[in-house]
């Protein structure tokens, strides 16, 4: 069993920064691929950026890539999305997953974590 838990969330205004991060226990972090996934209200839930278990490769949504940055901190177990560039659209609830070896745009990941909330004033 993995755990997650994220933290880092709150309230920005627009071209503000925030960072995102989702600690893990349990099983080796070091062995998941992990990705970042965010629901708005009334909206179905989205794949936003993902990382393999390596950190060498990352995967964003169009809609976020050039301003968020995903990147491990093993040391920590920990991963963190950096948000920079915000925009009132990026209000959503917040969700890190993980999976042994998928880091791809789908929920298939096993293990999710229970969300922070980020709110973006125009």
């Amino acid at each position: 069993q993995v755990q997650l838990v994220e933290s880092g969330g709150g309230l920005a205004q627009a071209g503000g920064s925030l960072r995102l991060s989702c600690a893990a226990s349990g099983r080796t972090f070091g062995d998941y691929a992990m990705g970042w996934f965010r629901q708005a209200p009334g909206k179905e839930r989205e794949f936003v950026a993902a990382i393999t278990v390596s950190g060498s490769n990352t995967n964003y949504a169009d809609s976020v890539k050039g301003r968020f940055t995903i990147f491990r901190d093993s040391a920590q177990n920990t991963i963190h999305l950096q948000m920079n560039s915000l925009k009132p659209e990026d209000t959503a609830v917040y969700y890190c997953a993980a999976h042994r070896t998928y880091w791809g745009r789908g929920s298939a990941y096993d293990y999710w974590g229970q969300g922070t909330q980020v709110t973006v004033s125009s």
